[in-house]
């Protein structure tokens, strides 16, 4: 299928039972930049950009810089928040966008105060339904370290099957060489 991406409209925003999923605006870097600060311990074994803690100004560069490659569709980035109440409960999004396939991988973290109830694996849910229906998605995946648990738990629990384990395949935030899991649905 070949596209050209810019020309492609879809929703920005959509709802699943429990979650509002849509794509950053100018403003939010305020709210993701609590929630960063507030889950830190939780996102830095995992999350390379979660090292050091970013300035409110940083933050809402970084979403701006979002928004922008939204437009572009270049990367995919979607906040998740709690249905009717204006809560950011996490961020989650499609990466590493191949359009020509068109193939797509979910990235996601979660609040603190928000993990262990369900929401990441309905917003995967929610964000596979999405790629697959308004994108036209031929493959999506999942990657984690092979060590984080609870996010390869979230892929298992959106029934996407293991397809490979990637060994020695890159560095944790404590620069500890980590194998990878990469979980993938193909449609």
């Amino acid at each position: 299928m070949s596209m050209n991406p810019l020309l492609l409209g879809f929703p920005e925003s959509f709802d699943t039972d429990r979650l509002t999923i849509r794509a950053p605006r100018a403003g939010d870097g305020a709210e993701v930049h609590a929630a960063v600060h507030e889950s830190q311990a939780e996102l830095k074994p995992w999350m390379p950009w979660a090292q050091t803690l970013p300035t409110p100004e940083e933050s809402e560069a970084n979403i701006r810089k979002a928004v922008a490659q939204f437009i572009t569709r270049e990367d995919l980035r979607m906040l998740l928040f709690l249905k009717g109440t204006g809560t950011l409960v996490g961020s989650s999004g499609l990466h590493r966008i191949n359009w020509s396939v068109p193939s797509f991988e979910i990235g996601y973290w979660l609040r603190t105060p928000y993990t262990g109830r369900g929401l990441m694996t309905e917003a995967v849910g929610g964000i596979t339904a999405f790629a697959r229906e308004k994108l036209g998605a031929r493959r999506i995946e999942i990657r984690m370290a092979d060590t984080n648990v609870r996010s390869w738990k979230v892929a298992e629990r959106a029934s996407f099957p293991l397809e490979a384990i990637l060994h020695h395949d890159k560095r944790l935030g404590n620069g500890t060489l980590s194998d990878s899991r990469i979980y993938a649905k193909i449609f």
